[in-house]
């Protein structure tokens, strides 16, 4: 079982996006029964310095962008290949999945508001003409959606995208080639990317259409980079405005409620933070 669990874990701080093409078992040769690695408390004089070479442990190719207090008492909040994790203060314990605070009612870590911000900042990186966006006029929210053009979820919210923009919802797509940088599939979203009419080519290759194939300087790459490093692990990915990743696909009546309500949570922070 520690095994297991420590593969787990690695597996979540990989660098490589679920997305990505299966690659096919490497030959197997006979040797002796791999040993479980033996983990030391984080070293470090510090909270902060203990949990990243906890993280380091676990796989010392796992990039960590941030560091900081978390609500749980004793712990680290840690962002680390867009996971959040919590990190004891020793170093010893790691943790990831839900934080239920009993009191609020809600999952502290799916609510990390240094995580949202984390995501925010990555998405703002990616210019708003490298996206290809679909809005009604004067939308009430804008949401940013990491895209494939195979996914059959992808072409269901697609299909339904004029309601979504009924609905007050722009919606922002980024690419997310699923079958990994060099697939297929990736090099028919840059022919996406570098159609005349981006739109349409996005919506005749989500039915299904065969689109001309082209190359440009195009933006494929780096918004896939985004997307592994915001988390993403499957398509669709939809984020709001905050940050906040509000699931897969959701139809558009469920998105409006989840936007909706969203914006009446944060309402009163907003405000309380106004305030002399």
């Amino acid at each position: 079982m520690p095994r297991l669990i420590v593969a787990a874990l690695l597996g979540a701080l990989s660098l490589t996006a679920c997305a990505q093409a299966p690659q096919p078992p490497a030959k197997q040769e006979a040797a002796a029964p791999a040993q479980p690695p033996t983990f030391k408390p984080g070293q470090g004089a510090t909270p902060d310095e203990r949990a990243r070479s906890a993280v380091a442990q676990l796989n010392p190719r796992a990039q960590v962008d941030y560091v900081g207090a978390a609500p749980l008492p004793g712990f680290r909040e840690v962002i680390a290949g867009g996971q959040l994790l919590y990190v004891s203060d020793d170093g010893r314990y790691l943790m990831q999945g839900a934080v239920i605070d009993l009191q609020q009612q809600e999952d502290v870590m799916q609510n990390s508001a240094a995580l949202a911000q984390y995501r925010t900042k990555l998405i703002g990186t990616i210019p708003h003409g490298e996206k290809i966006v679909f809005a009604p006029p004067n939308a009430k929210y804008t949401v940013t959606v990491f895209t494939d053009i195979e996914c059959g979820y992808c072409r269901k919210l697609h299909e339904e995208i004029a309601e979504i923009n009924r609905q007050g919802i722009a919606v922002e797509y980024l690419a997310f080639p699923r079958m990994g940088l060099g697939s297929k599939d990736h090099k028919d979203m840059i022919s996406v990317w570098c159609a005349p009419d981006r739109k349409r080519a996005l919506t005749d290759a989500k039915a299904g259409k065969s689109i001309p194939s082209r190359d440009c300087k195009n933006p494929v790459t780096m918004e896939f980079d985004v997307g592994q490093r915001v988390g993403v692990s499957g398509t669709p990915a939809i984020f709001s405005a905050e940050g906040i990743q509000l699931g897969g696909y959701l139809p558009p009546a469920a998105l409006r409620a989840k936007l909706d309500e969203l914006a009446a949570k944060t309402a009163p922070a907003a405000a309380a933070g106004a305030a002399p």
